[in-house]
């Protein structure tokens, strides 16, 4: 297994999130998304429901008329996939009741 598809711990995800939040809200917001799934796939429902919430409340900070404002910089963080574009919905539809 390469580092490229290796995936990263929570605690990992946890360390760029707070660089990036501090960077690039936008990544910070992905990375966000990935914290949530990552939680999710482990079970820890209610550290993915934090996280849901947090990538949520940061995306109130973007601009979503647009698919240019809500497409994804990246296609994975982590080793986890994010979906093309980022907003509200998708994180709803994802995460249902956890949002």
């Amino acid at each position: 297994m390469t580092n490229q598809t290796r995936l990263a711990s929570a605690d990992e995800l946890e360390s760029i999130y707070q660089r990036e939040l501090v960077t690039d809200r936008w990544a910070a917001t992905e990375t966000a998304y990935a914290l949530a799934v990552r939680h999710r796939d482990l079970g820890d429902w209610p550290k993915s429901r934090e996280w849901v919430q947090q990538c949520l409340r940061l995306l109130e900070g973007f601009p979503s008329e647009t698919e240019e404002h809500v497409a994804t910089s990246r296609t994975s963080v982590g080793g986890v996939q994010l979906p093309t574009y980022l907003h509200a919905g998708v994180v709803q539809g994802r995460f249902g009741d956890l949002g």
